[in-house]
This record gives structure tokens, C-alpha cells and sequence, in this order.
């Protein structure tokens, strides 16, 4: 998917201030940024919910301008899920798929509940799912009908922090076993590390940088970027004791981005970067 100097404005006020953005075919690229700065915006006018005051958007090098919004192929994903609550766990999934041959369409919805890890939730109602669940459905639901672009605005934000981290690692793993392309909306940083293959920073309506989760942690920049960021300096360290728990030394001079006074006693925050089984060694940033 290709956005090419996407704008989007509001009578005089620019939501969306020319943007750039290129996704490979089954990259997850996270749209990063605080509330206002035009992330959801963008979402919806790739969508075509939103129309565009200057600009294109392409989906496999077709334009999408003057296509309506069912005939993109683009899945979307919302923070609430929006469930169909008089429809079963396996008719919500099967919505998108009505005109199909019912084995094929009972075929489809089995495959998706064993992807995102509901396999025999088929025949339950919506009712009795949890909020992680219902998520989980409804990423199901969207993935059904195949679609060239997945779609995921704030997907985890309504759950609490605990069930958000756990599923922000489950949900990359979904989405690179479906394959599908994705743009994904967070103002987390930790969900935005751990789903994306590269997270583009926007403030303000602009795109201010795009970069992999490992290369903002490692340089966040200075300004905005490192304020927003907030990122916490990476110390090298080796492992020289390993069993239910490892013992490590680290021996460096460490770069912190205030202002100390010299012999002030001070501690360091380490959090640690693991690599991820689904990277290669030099693309690893999963933070724990």
C-alpha cells in the first residue's frame, strides 16, 4: 500500500499534512503518536470513511480514488470490536462471507477461530466472551473475506494493561501467520514495539520519522520524537550465569539525555531487549 501526499482537512484545520507512507505486502506498520496528532484520521481516510483534500492512495499500485469503502478490500479492526450481538461467535466471523457455499464458509470459520486461538468457540454467544476474546473475533470477522489491507484503530486500548500486553504479542503473531497487510493505530509505545515491523512517528498531522522498533529504542532522536519516546538508554551487558533467572555484568559509559552534575549519585532504569523468535538477530526488539 502506497500513501502518497495524503491530506485531509477539517475547514482550516489540517488533520492530515501531506503524508508519505509505503507498506510492503505483509508488513505491520504502526502509526504512533498522542491524541489529536491525526493518527485515526489517516486510518479513516484510507478506509474512505474520510475523503481526501489532496492526494492519492494506492492498494497494489490501483488507485483507490472514487472506490467506495466495500469495494477497497480493506478489513477494519475498532477499539470496541463491534460485535454483532445477536450472531454467534461463528456468524459475526462468517458475516463477511455471505453467497459462499455453506461447507467452504464452515471451513473458513474454523481456520480463523484455530488462528487467533478460539477453536471451539464457534457456537458460543458474544455475551459470554471477554474483552480480549471478543477482540480476538473480531480480528477474525475482518480477516474473513481476505482483505489486500488490515486496518486495526487502537484494537487493545479499551483492555487493561495486563490483558494489552499479553495479546499486543499474540496479535503480531496472528497477523504475520494471516499474512495481511496492516496499519495499526496506537498512542502506546509498548504496543506499538511489540506488534510492528516499523513504527512511524506523527505529531500534529505530519509523519515525523518511520523507523523499526529497535532502531527508536535505540536512537530516539532529540525534540519530540525522544520526548514523546521517552526512551530509556541501552546498556550492552553479558550473561555470565544462566538457570531459572541470570545474573549479568554490564561494563560501559552510559549517554543519558539530561543535564547531571558530575559525582551526582544516580539509577538507571534497564529494561531488556530480547530477540524475538520471528526476526532475524539484527531486526530483534522485543522490550520486556
Amino acid at each position: 500500500m502506497r500513501l502518497n501526499n495524503v491530506t485531509v482537512r477539517y475547514g482550516e484545520l489540517t488533520a492530515v499534512d501531506a503524508v508519505d507512507l509505503t507498506l510492503a505486502d505483509g508488513e505491520i506498520l504502526a502509526l504512533l503518536g498522542p491524541s489529536g496528532c491525526g493518527k485515526s484520521t489517516l486510518l479513516r481516510a484510507v478506509a474512505g470513511l474520510v475523503p481526501l483534500d489532496e492526494g492519492d492512495i494506492e492498494i497494489d499500485g490501483r488507485s483507490l480514488a472514487g472506490v467506495p469503502v466495500h469495494k477497497r478490500q480493506i478489513g477494519l479492526v475498532f477499539q470496541d470490536g463491534q460485535l454483532f450481538e445477536h450472531r454467534t461467535v461463528a456468524g459475526n466471523i462468517a458475516y463477511g462471507l455471505a453467497g459462499r457455499p455453506r461447507a467452504e464458509v464452515a471451513g473458513l470459520v474454523d481456520e480463523l477461530l484455530n488462528l487467533v486461538g478460539l477453536a471451539g468457540y464457534g457456537d458460543r454467544p458474544t455475551s459470554t466472551l471477554s474483552g480480549g476474546q471478543a477482540q480476538r473475533v473480531a480480528l477474525a470477522r475482518s480477516l474473513a473475506p481476505s482483505p489486500a489491507v488490515l486496518l486495526l484503530d487502537e484494537p487493545l486500548s479499551a483492555l487493561d494493561r495486563a490483558l494489552r500486553e499479553h495479546l499486543s504479542t499474540e496479535l503480531r503473531q496472528i497477523l504475520k501467520r494471516a499474512g495481511v497487510t496492516s496499519l495499526y493505530v496506537t498512542h502506546d509505545h509498548d504496543e506499538a514495539f511489540a506488534v510492528a515491523d516499523r513504527v512511524a512517528l506523527m505529531n500534529e498531522g505530519q509523519i515525523v520519522r518511520v523507523a523499526t522498533p529497535h532502531e527508536l529504542l535505540a536512537h530516539p532522536g532529540e525534540g519530540w520524537a525522544g520526548e514523546f519516546l521517552d526512551a530509556d538508554p541501552i546498556v550492552p551487558a553479558t550473561v555470565i550465569d544462566s538457570g531459572a533467572s541470570s545474573r549479568l555484568t554490564i561494563d560501559t559509559e552510559v549517554t543519558v539525555p539530561e543535564r547531571l552534575a558530575a559525582g551526582e549519585q544516580v539509577e538507571l532504569r534497564v529494561r531488556l531487549l530480547k530477540e524475538r523468535a520471528d526476526e532475524r538477530p539484527s531486526d530483534a526488539h522485543e522490550r520486556l
